[in-house]
């Protein structure tokens, strides 16, 4: 059973910074390429970030691009988001996802995704 653990979140100023961390279980990994989406209030799922299965590559969305920054460490089945110059249309709760199916070492919006944790909050006010 897919089980992800988000945590990290909080309340930032404007200009301010997080890490959030996605502790996985109940899957193998290193095999399956991962996400970042967040969810704001009122509104739908919102692709962030993704990347490779070996970290080698990483997808941004537009808003996000240069500065937000994802990465994972496979050796301790971890993904991680940093975060930085957070305004407030960065506020959200912020979830990690992975591919349906492993290897797909591609970056394709359409590919179907398992979610398996509760979030963590991002709000970011002065």
């Amino acid at each position: 059973q897919v089980h992800l653990v988000e945590s990290g979140g909080g309340l930032v100023q404007p200009g301010g910074s997080l890490r959030l961390s996605c502790k996985a279980s109940g899957f193998d990994f290193g095999n399956y390429y991962m996400y970042w989406v967040r969810q704001a209030p009122g509104k739908g799922l919102d692709f962030v970030s993704s990347i490779f299965t070996d970290g080698s590559h990483a997808y941004y969305a537009d808003s996000v691009k240069g500065r937000f920054t994802i990465s994972r460490d496979n050796a301790k089945n971890t993904l991680y988001l940093q975060l930085n110059n957070l305004n407030v249309d960065d506020t959200a709760m912020y979830y990690c996802a992975k591919d349906h199916d492993p290897y797909l070492n591609y970056f394709d919006n359409r590919k179907r995704r398992d979610y398996g944790g509760q979030g963590t909050q991002v709000t970011v006010s002065s």
